[in-house]
């Protein structure tokens, strides 16, 4: 527990501080946000607001994740092994880091042509199936001493489905297929001060909470007797990630809420999305992930609706697409779009959670 109050804490102080030197070198560089020329026009106002920001709480997580494990190894010597960096952590900050990496060049694209059009989808969408599925074989195909993997090859709901067995082949391509839609998902809902980031904070604050729960009710640890426990690999190190990129998360709205002074752009909407899908499937709660990003998953499906009813009758479902700019248009004022998008976040991380515990009471007791 000390090793994740050390990263949630390291996580929040470095975003805090860092976000608003990444502000002045943002705009000092002239790396501001170009806004749609079709969109609402009240955010013709944000033009030039600097973006990229979400560089700031992916270096954070990082730097906390090290200050996390250096927590570790003040342990004492009978825990030691679980102070090493593990490859749970590479998979995780991995798809963190790279699917990041491909938001920043899309962000890059569009601050250097001044439009907003910046990597094409074609290319967006190889960038993140690549991350996708490099990450995917790593989790799949590198065991640790007990066997387990990052991932599974069975679908699972608050834990693994053993008549769900798709193979490892099948298991990667579930693996890219959920890390795009989480990634995308997150992508659709940055569209307000401080939406995808509150949100964010919500999702992974829960996954934190579950993952610290399977650390406690471990079958890898021999102290634990009851035998409903947790077939997953290095849930502290999941518990350690989610509570440093949720801390540095806290620190980044502090300057991204309304009015925002910074963007996390497509660098930081990719990466968490990215990087909350691999919570997903490192905890064995595949399809409970819906749930728990209910929002997201919710605004995915204004934009879908919104293309199915305009190419098969013409007409548009919503005034536009994605769902929160249809209320803007609506007449809600941007922040209480916000806040009544975080309270439906909410509710979905916390029916996530009930279902997940009330599934230990009801075997475990």
């Amino acid at each position: 527990m000390r090793a994740v109050i050390v990263a949630v804490a390291v996580a929040f102080l470095v975003s805090l501080f860092g976000t608003p030197l990444a502000i002045k070198v943002f705009t000092r560089l002239k790396a501001g946000q170009p806004i749609r020329a079709d969109g609402p026009q009240m955010h013709m106002g944000k033009k030039g607001t600097p973006t990229m920001g979400g560089v700031v709480f992916i270096v954070a997580t990082v730097i906390a994740y090290v200050a996390g494990h250096l927590a570790l190894n003040t342990l004492p010597e009978q825990q030691i092994a679980q102070a090493s960096p593990t490859i749970t952590g590479l998979v995780l900050l991995g798809l963190f880091v790279f699917a990041g990496a491909v938001g920043f060049l899309d962000d890059f694209l569009k601050v250097r042509r001044r439009h907003s059009g910046g990597l094409n989808k074609r290319g967006k969408l190889i960038g993140q199936l690549l991350v996708g599925a490099t990450f995917g074989v790593i989790a799949l195909y590198f065991p640790s001493t007990n066997g387990q993997t990052v991932a599974s090859t069975n679908l699972s709901f608050v834990r693994d489905i053993s008549l769900l067995d798709v193979g490892k082949v099948g298991s990667v391509i579930i693996f890219v297929v959920i890390v795009m839609g989480a990634s995308n998902g997150v992508n659709l809902t940055d569209g307000l001060d401080g939406l995808a980031t509150g949100a964010s904070i919500m999702v992974i604050s829960g996954y934190g909470l579950i993952a610290f729960w399977q650390y406690r009710h471990w079958c890898a640890d021999y102290a634990y007797t009851n035998p409903y426990c947790y077939q997953v690999r290095d849930p502290l190190e999941v518990a350690l990630i989610a509570g440093a990129a949720a801390g540095a998360c806290v620190g980044f709205l502090w300057w991204n809420t309304s009015p925002a002074r910074i963007f996390m752009g497509d660098t930081g909407a990719l990466g968490l999305g990215a990087l909350i899908a691999g919570f997903a499937l490192a905890t064995r709660t595949v399809l409970l992930l819906p749930i728990i990003g209910l929002l997201f998953v919710i605004i995915t499906m204004s934009v879908v609706i919104q293309i199915i009813s305009f190419r098969t009758t013409g007409k548009r479902v919503f005034r536009m697409s994605p769902l929160q700019h249809h209320f803007e248009l609506a007449g809600w004022s941007e922040v209480n779009i916000v806040v009544r998008f975080w309270i439906i976040a909410g509710i979905g991380v916390a029916i996530g959670l009930g279902i997940f515990y009330s599934d230990f009471l009801a075997k475990a007791g």
